[in-house]
């Protein structure tokens, strides 16, 4: 079976250990970005380069997209779809509504492609380490194909259901991360107030019951300021929840909990 070449679009703090990832396991990959300086790292390693978004598709088998946001997501796959030869994949590895996710599989559909969302979890260590989470949704053959590529940078890797599920896992599972650095955050606070030694405090916790990665995270904060890079992805994610279960009691009590460490990470963002 001839191997594939592997598209990948979006080499920031999160997509960029991926594609190393891919590259450094010997897979034929082709890379493109707005700012080609950025892509050096990959030719340097074998990687090829697109012109384009629609130069990259209609080279690859399997491209993998993990860029900001939905707008983002359908400027890019405006450009791919098209481009593509019908058996290809497209992953999309972004955090975004599931309904941008069966939007895209419906126009990959009509195209003969194939789409699975499989938005990750763990961030540019576990990526680097190839130890990511991939929270997968789409079609058996889908994900089984994907397999040998997601392989390389995720260690669990779950099929969650059809497109979508995968997203609707992820949007939950940041929105309790968020919730939990809010509940750490009013932990410490309480702790402050009943005159608890503040490192004494950490290191208890961290020992016992109360701990979470979302209080190990807050633990290493100087302040609430020092989250402001990653508050906003998070305050997204907190925002998709609500906006897939409006009025939902659940999705309400983690924004709640979120939302005052959320603002004093970042008070510019809204």
């Amino acid at each position: 079976m001839t191997q594939e070449t592997i598209g990948f679009i979006g080499v920031g703090s999160q997509g960029g250990p991926m594609a190393h990832r891919i590259v450094d396991a010997g897979m034929p990959l082709v890379v493109w970005a707005r700012r080609p300086e950025v892509l050096t790292a990959y030719t340097a390693k074998g990687a090829a380069t697109a012109a384009s978004a629609a130069d990259l598709g209609a080279r690859c088998n399997h491209v993998g997209i993990c860029v900001v946001n939905d707008a983002d997501v359908f400027s890019i796959t405006d450009q791919l779809i098209p481009a593509m030869k019908a058996g290809g994949r497209i992953a999309i590895h972004s955090t975004v509504l599931p309904e941008t996710v069966a939007r895209l599989e419906a126009q990959c559909d009509a195209r003969g492609l194939a789409l699975i969302d499989a938005p990750v979890s763990g961030g540019s260590p576990a990526a680097e380490a190839g130890a990511l989470t991939v929270m997968c949704g789409g079609r058996q053959e889908a994900f089984d194909a994907a397999l040998p590529v997601f392989r390389t940078f995720g260690r669990l890797i779950v099929l969650l259901g059809p497109a979508g599920a995968g997203q609707r896992a992820k949007i939950v599972n940041n929105a309790m991360l968020s919730a939990n650095m809010g509940v750490a955050m009013a932990a410490v606070e309480a702790a402050q107030a009943l005159d608890i030694d503040h490192a004494a405090f950490i290191e208890l916790i961290q020992a016992s019951s109360g701990r979470s990665f979302g209080f190990d995270v807050f633990a290493r904060l100087p302040s609430p300021a020092a989250f402001a890079t990653g508050a906003p992805m998070l305050l997204k994610d907190i925002n998709l929840l609500k906006a897939v279960l409006p009025g939902h009691v659940g999705a309400g009590e983690l924004d709640a909990a979120a939302a005052r460490f959320l603002a004093a990470a970042n008070p510019g963002v809204s």
